[in-house]
């Protein structure tokens, strides 16, 4: 499956974005998604996921009541609804799929998008 993330940009604290991710290539409904982000100078870090259906999702502590992971089977596309951002929430985030889990680990040596910038004025 091949993915291609969008919707990045410059907003202001406390303002919001939501990210797209098309998928393409394969039957998106037997893909485990997730969104990851990684700041300069930094590893990459797990962000939120969301299982095949839809009906489980996982966050992160930091991201957990501001941002909402979401999906559209019948659109090949996960979005990430963020809200109430701050400046740490700056980085580029990628969007990732896996057939096997929604543990975050499994998305390691899954498939992965390009990434998307976003940066967040303090």
């Amino acid at each position: 499956v091949q993915l291609q993330a969008s919707g990045g940009g410059l907003v202001e604290t406390g303002g919001s974005l939501r990210l797209s991710c098309a998928a393409s290539g394969d039957s998106f409904s037997l893909y485990h998604t997730g969104w990851f982000r990684q700041a300069p100078g930094k590893e990459r870090e797990f962000v939120a996921t969301i299982s095949r259906s839809g009906s489980r999702t996982n966050y992160a502590d930091s991201v957990k009541g501001r941002f909402v992971i979401s999906r559209n089977n019948a659109k090949a596309a996960v979005y990430l609804q963020m809200n109430s951002l701050k400046p740490e929430d700056a980085a580029v985030y990628y969007c990732a799929a896996n057939r096997i889990s929604t543990d975050r680990h499994r998305f390691q040596s899954g498939y992965w998008g390009q990434g998307t910038l976003v940066t967040v004025s303090s």
